[in-house]
């Protein structure tokens, strides 16, 4: 059996393992293991096997994950979603949309500590869907923004999603965590001109609010700029070199949990709460990473990468048009997977396609996460759309996909422009 038909087998046989419900970390380990075993000796698949893991999973610069979960729970039980979803409403609330808008906006600050898009739309949600209900805003408008902004998760940093990619790529965890900074922003913009839009041509959609006194609006940011003034100690201390990326995520953690303790709420319990679930994402996000050194291994024995990225490159196409199907087959497995386990499984398979087309890694890196976090909105699954409906079970998906529908075009609005421009994610590097 030739080594291509091995890894087309193994890949097949994967995606049914996933189908089967079994989780993606189990099945790539199966797939790699008996994969190598069939092409090479039991011992050689053991000493493959056992010496990727170690050297993945004791490497120094894993300690990242961990450290940032941890910086993301307490700030969480700092009640931070409330502090900024408040605020921003105290600053735009009189505006028509405004608590559409404000959701966006509470979204890309909560995400900023979180690092999810499934956590950011469950924990926004909780707050913003009966707040919009409350004061008339269409059913789809909110379960849109709602949805839309928990994307958000996965593309500012610092996003565990990034990080993956960065270990899967062998890319500097910095560079994409700068790198996504300004596509984040542009989505952000693109998604409140949009609500701005769609209530200019419909005012019943999202009624405004009351103008809030200046003094209400100041005391609004207590608690709002601390969390600023970490982000950006955490992110300007990587851009300026301070800090390698595992320095910022303990800096980060130190900055919470004084954060914390000023506000009165660093309890026993509290922590016990916060080391308890970043132990548990980051046991759960270090499975898929070892899942995926032993199936990257197997694939790495099979060629099949090489053999990809240099029929991609002699296909008589323009490079841009062979991406922009890379790109689709990232928005279908976003639309029908996780986020992060789709990106694990496909990145070793596309990303020598990247480099043989003479793409950037750091760009292709970027956009893939973009393209993949659209597919946390895109039917017929969209995993953020069952988030929202199990909010709200009043939610019909028909208006969830519908309000959903009013964010695709700045979606790919956002697409497009970084194809175009690479420069846009480039140029602070």
């Amino acid at each position: 059996m030739s080594m291509t038909l091995m890894a087309v087998i193994g890949i097949l046989a994967l995606f049914l393992l996933i189908l089967l419900k079994m989780p993606i970390s189990f099945a790539m380990f199966i797939v790699g293991f008996f994969g190598m075993l069939q092409m090479t000796s039991p011992m050689a698949a053991y000493n493959i096997i056992s010496s990727g893991i170690w050297e993945q999973l004791s490497a120094y610069s894993l300690s990242v994950i961990p450290l940032f979960v941890f910086m993301g729970e307490l700030l969480f039980r700092s009640g931070i979603t409330e502090k900024i979803f408040a605020s921003a409403y105290a600053w735009i609330g009189h505006r028509r949309g405004s608590m559409a808008t404000t959701t966006i906006l509470s979204s890309a600050g909560f995400a900023a500590v979180s690092g999810s898009n499934t956590a950011t739309a469950a924990t926004v949600g909780t707050i913003a869907l009966p707040e919009m209900k409350k004061f008339g805003y269409q059913r789809a408008l909110s379960a849109g923004s709602v949805a839309t902004g928990g994307t958000l998760g996965v593309i500012i940093p610092p996003s565990s999603v990034l990080i993956v990619i960065a270990l899967q790529a062998e890319l500097a965890i910095r560079d994409l965590f700068i790198a996504s900074i300004v596509p984040g922003l542009i989505l952000v913009a693109l998604f409140v001109m949009t609500i701005a839009w769609l209530c200019r041509k419909d005012p019943a959609m999202a009624p405004a609010g009351e103008r809030a006194t200046w003094a209400a609006r100041v005391a609004s940011l207590k608690g709002v700029l601390e969390i600023a003034a970490l982000f950006v100690l955490v992110l300007g201390g990587l851009f300026a070199g301070w800090f390698t990326s595992t320095e910022a995520a303990a800096v980060g953690c130190v900055g919470a949990l004084a954060i914390v303790a000023l506000q009165g709420r660093l309890t026993l319990e509290v922590l016990q709460e916060a080391l308890a679930n970043a132990l548990k994402s980051s046991a759960m996000i270090l499975m898929l990473v070892a899942g995926a050194v032993i199936f990257g291994r197997f694939l790495t024995v099979t060629r099949l990468p090489f053999l990809v990225g240099e029929w991609a490159a002699a296909l008589p196409l323009p490079a841009i048009l062979i991406m922009a199907c890379v790109l689709l087959i990232y928005v279908i497995g976003g639309a029908l997977m996780d986020a992060m386990g789709f990106l694990i499984i496909s990145i070793p398979i596309f990303f020598p396609v990247a480099l043989a087309l003479g793409y950037d890694p750091i760009w292709f890196g970027i956009l893939v996460c973009i393209v993949t976090s659209m597919g946390a909105i895109t039917p017929p699954v969209g995993v953020n759309a069952f988030i929202v409906k199990s909010l709200d079970p009043e939610l019909g998906f028909g208006d969830i996909f519908r309000g959903v529908g009013y964010f695709m075009l700045p979606y790919l609005a956002c697409i497009l422009l970084l194809l175009a421009i690479p420069e846009l994610i480039l140029f602070v590097l």
